[in-house]
């Protein structure tokens, strides 16, 4: 299955408090923009992860995407392997949410692909775990621009 996670912008951000987990609270609007990413997730026999585009930098393991595999996997233990490919063109660092929207989108991909399914309130659920823009993220995903094969 094939998506296209979008990128956001904030119209103006303004820190209200910090709290006492290390974040911020925080007035914003978030709007989503016409920037995407492309991502591919198919059943396989054993889990890879394929990055194009954009380099990402850090560790593989911290990727939110993986994170979104592993966070279902917890709750569905016979969720069957994954081969992910990320086509990256949302660049990083600049608030834009790529990370964000990838592993919102990933999440709905991956309910599909293996028939969980969830409803968009838990799907938006499961978000919120991986990062405090993935829910708007995953709400602002478009249905049209997912679509079966392979790119």
């Amino acid at each position: 299955m094939l998506a296209f996670p979008n990128a956001k912008i904030n119209l103006g951000l303004s820190i209200t408090a910090k709290r006492s987990d290390g974040y911020h609270e925080i007035e914003t609007c978030m709007v989503p923009i016409a920037l995407h990413d492309a991502l591919e997730i198919v059943e396989s026999k054993q889990q890879r992860f394929f990055a194009h585009g954009i380099p990402i930098p850090g560790n593989e393991k911290d990727n939110l995407i993986l994170k979104a595999y592993r966070l279902l996997k917890k709750d569905f233990p016979s969720l069957p392997e994954a081969e992910i490919h990320l086509l990256k063109k949302i660049p990083m660092g600049a608030g834009l949410g790529g990370g964000s929207a990838d592993a919102a989108f990933a999440l709905t991909l991956m309910s599909k692909l293996f028939n969980l399914h969830l409803e968009d309130w838990l799907l938006e659920e499961y978000a919120a775990k991986l990062g405090s823009d993935c829910p708007f993220s995953f709400r602002t995903r478009l249905k049209s621009q997912q679509v079966e094969g392979r790119f």
